[in-house]
């Protein structure tokens, strides 16, 4: 009988999980975090759901858990949402011979060498040079930041919180934003913008009301409000400029990727709005941005196929 690997993606607001086998990932389920009171609990309602779908779970003894959050230590405290566990408990709870947890934007960028044409599609212009660095952010709950770079042959993954960065506004607006912000809640990252809760923010601002994002989002894709078409394109282009920021950083001429939940759902207003512009308008640097290429990541399970490689490689490595 063969036995699959239990791999899971868990964000702030839905906790993805599928059983994986040379390759091949099945039963994926995407549950909501705010159902289940602790992660155990979450994984407890899947297996059980596998098994009711003819899968068999009794014998999984290694598991991968890709993560929204620092992991340095046994104790995992998720920023984003209430959970905390213990890596040691949970491994000894589920009675398993591995598990492995990884931050989950590290696990993102383990898949960025290897996707398809049709699981991601071009903003802009530039040209990818194979063998070099990587770079991904990703606006969703909050503002992951990550990318690969290659070693010896093979790819390493960056785990880092750079979505915490500091905010540097470029327009007469965003300055205004920061502002507020700042006397709101005195440090303002980039994740204070460019999230779930970012996208709020701005629009608050901007237009002196509050509106819940996926409102935002939708009334500025039916084209029904000024005020939220305006919020979209200023998000847009304070990703761009920090998408920019990271590719610098990292020297990311192998491109820059962008993830999470919510430039996915902009649809149009996304491929035509500033993004590409802000991310070259760096001055003297302007011209090495224009040759990197900006990807947006359309696969909608990518950090499952990273955490699963991240998984295979440590088992070889204990062996």
């Amino acid at each position: 009988m063969i036995v699959p690997s239990l791999v899971a993606d868990i964000g702030g607001t839905n906790a993805r999980f599928a059983l994986h086998h040379e390759g091949r990932f099945d039963c994926i389920e995407v549950l909501p975090c705010a159902g289940h009171a602790t992660l155990a609990d979450a994984m407890h309602s899947y297996l059980g759901a596998a098994v009711q779908r003819g899968f068999a779970v009794d014998g999984i003894r290694h598991a991968a858990i890709a993560i929204a959050n620092p992991v340095e230590e046994d104790r995992v405290s998720m920023t984003n949402h209430h959970w905390s566990f213990s890596i040691a408990g949970l491994r000894d709870e589920r009675a398993l011979s591995t598990l492995l947890v990884v931050n989950d934007f590290a696990a993102l960028a383990m898949s960025l060498p290897f996707l398809q044409s049709y699981q991601r599609q071009r903003i802009g212009g530039g040209v990818e040079l194979s063998g070099r660095p990587i770079g991904l952010i990703g606006p969703g709950t909050g503002l992951g930041v990550s990318g690969v770079i290659p070693a010896g042959g093979q790819w390493t993954a960056l785990a880092g919180e750079g979505g915490h960065a500091s905010f540097a506004p470029c327009t007469r607006d965003e300055c205004i934003i920061l502002e507020r912000l700042q006397d709101e809640y005195g440090h303002v990252s980039a994740e204070r913008l460019l999230s779930g809760s970012g996208l709020e923010a701005i629009h608050r601002v901007l237009s002196g009301d509050s509106l819940a994002a996926p409102d935002i989002t939708k009334q500025a894709l039916d084209g029904s409000c000024n005020a939220c078409i305006r919020t979209v394109e200023t998000f847009c282009g304070i990703l761009g400029s920090v998408a920019g920021n990271v590719a610098l950083t990292l020297g990311a001429t192998g491109g820059m990727y962008i993830g999470g939940g919510i430039v996915p759902r902009l649809g149009s207003l996304f491929a035509q709005s500033s993004f590409r512009r802000r991310f070259e308008d760096k001055g003297r640097l302007s011209p090495y941005l224009a040759r990197i290429p900006t990807w947006l990541i359309t696969e909608p399970y990518p950090a499952l196929q990273g955490v699963a490689a991240m998984l295979s490689a440590h088992i070889a490595n204990q062996q």
